[in-house]
């Protein structure tokens, strides 16, 4: 395929050419069928694949975010346990190539279509525009390979979309219509829950990316601060509905994320820092995502962040702070006013007898940490209430339910055996007649009997005990 140069003299933009024949350029977003940018009648006769852009223009001038789509005869195939029929790079097309064709060429496979798809002139230039921080190399004619230099949505000039990719590029990221169409929000550097950039300072230890498969090529790829999910009880640990131990929960894919290895690392990290303000900062970041938790790595690591904290506050070398054969004999327990354990540094310079203020204010305790911690017990309690009182609503639904319908089937027979009366067409009128009396009394005290259970409207508490017992089979102890 031979590529033109860019004609910047008069500002134009000539269109790639492929056997001579010119490439119409696409608008963002666009897709479309077969030829030229996808294959047809492969591998089998009337089998057309499908194709789609995004947004992200190359200094090329080509689409940098391309996908292709199975044709429905390969879909019903059961060639592929794809969920999605898409490809989102040219190497997850060839893996699958080589999985279900065997036997195929891909060269001659690739050289049925042209891979590489031109954007229109006005998207070029607008990309070209955002495009003025970054060098831009011209392609080559003589070279197929263009260069892929991208622009950062948000204005980041540390997003890694700029950086220099390595030798194995990570898995691509899943194709995104929501919040990577906001004209200021970028995946690679944008936080999902606050649209503001992620620092990769000190091994990113502020934030956290989700990496969930999506399918067998494509990973989520949607990052967040660590502190903007604690805000939002999407990290941490979190009861309820959403249930999360020491995890990060994804608003972009539902995908959970364990937070003790990253909380490992970052604990690794504070071991090569010399700023005691940072070191701080970073593990009381730790102790937030780690509290609270059941799992038993969590809490191991969060006594090493507690121990660790305790020996800074008292002014142990940076050197002997991640020592942990070191016996703290200066570390007391401190019993917070809801049961939970604080570390409090008793033993520094001064005589035990003497109290300062420095230390008083030495208790790690931390407004949000424990605010966080109220809000999930008072959570737990509730969602605790909501199952006991669902079971006495099953069981009153259930009872309710029954004699409704019991009575709809009375109120049945009796039009029935009303309307028998009304013809005559029993031989004995008199046994009629005492029927549909019989019937009619069975209906007024069933109908009682659906009264007195409605009375369960005010709650089982403030129902009799006679009516629990009769109607619902509850027995209740005095």
């Amino acid at each position: 395929m031979k590529i033109d140069i860019y004609d910047e003299s008069d500002g134009s933009t000539p269109r790639p050419k492929e056997n001579g024949c010119s490439l119409k350029p696409v608008s963002p977003d666009e897709s479309g069928e077969g030829l030229p940018y996808a294959p047809v009648n492969w591998p089998n006769p009337g089998d057309t694949w499908r194709w789609k852009v995004g947004k992200r223009v190359s200094g090329a001038g080509h689409y940098l975010d391309r996908y292709l789509y199975l044709p429905k005869s390969l879909r019903n195939a059961g060639l592929t346990t794809r969920k999605k029929y898409g490809f989102a790079s040219k190497l997850a097309v060839e893996r699958y190539i080589q999985t279900a064709f065997p036997g195929a060429n891909i060269n001659e496979f690739f050289a049925s279509f042209s891979w590489r798809i031109p954007a229109q002139k006005s998207s070029l230039a607008n990309g070209t525009a955002r495009l003025k921080h970054v060098p831009c190399i011209p392609p080559s004619e003589e070279s197929d390979s263009q260069s892929d230099t991208v622009c950062c949505k948000a204005g980041n000039k540390m997003c890694n979309s700029l950086l220099e990719q390595s030798e194995n590029p990570p898995l691509a990221v899943m194709e995104c219509d929501i919040c990577c169409t906001e004209p200021k929000f970028c995946r690679d550097c944008c936080c999902i829950l606050c649209c503001k950039t992620i620092n990769s300072s000190y091994g990113g230890y502020d934030y956290i990316r989700c990496e969930a498969m999506m399918d067998e090529s494509c990973i989520c790829g949607h990052a967040a601060h660590i502190d903007c999910a604690l805000r939002c009880y999407m990290a941490g640990t979190v009861g309820g509905s959403i249930g999360l131990d020491s995890e990060y929960y994804c608003r972009r894919c539902d995908a959970r994320t364990d937070l003790v290895s990253h909380v490992t690392r970052i604990l690794h990290t504070c071991e090569s820092l010399d700023s005691r303000d940072d070191i701080e900062k970073i593990l009381n970041l730790g102790v937030c995502i780690l509290r609270g938790s059941q799992k038993t790595s969590a809490n191991e690591v969060l006594k090493r962040i507690e121990v660790a904290i305790a020996k800074l506050k008292c002014g142990t070398c940076l050197e002997d702070i991640w020592k942990e054969e070191d016996n703290i004999s200066a570390i007391s327990m401190d019993v917070s006013h809801h049961g939970n354990t604080a570390l409090e540094v008793t033993t520094c310079q001064e005589p035990i007898g003497v109290r300062t203020s420095s230390e008083v204010m030495s208790t790690s305790f931390h407004y949000r940490t424990e605010s966080q911690k109220l809000e999930v017990e008072i959570d737990q309690v509730l969602q605790a209430l909501r199952k006991s009182q669902e079971s006495e609503f099953r069981m009153a639904e259930d009872s309710l339910h029954a004699q409704k319908n019991y009575l709809c089937n009375l109120y049945q027979q009796l039009e029935k055996e009303k309307s028998d009366l009304v013809r005559c067409t029993s031989p004995d009128p008199d046994a009629l007649l005492s029927t549909v009396l019989s019937r009619v009394k069975q209906i007024k005290g069933e109908v009682k009997k659906l009264k007195d259970m409605e009375e369960v409207a005010n709650g089982f508490g403030k129902t009799s005990r006679a009516i629990l017992k009769e109607h619902f089979s509850l027995e209740i102890e005095e």
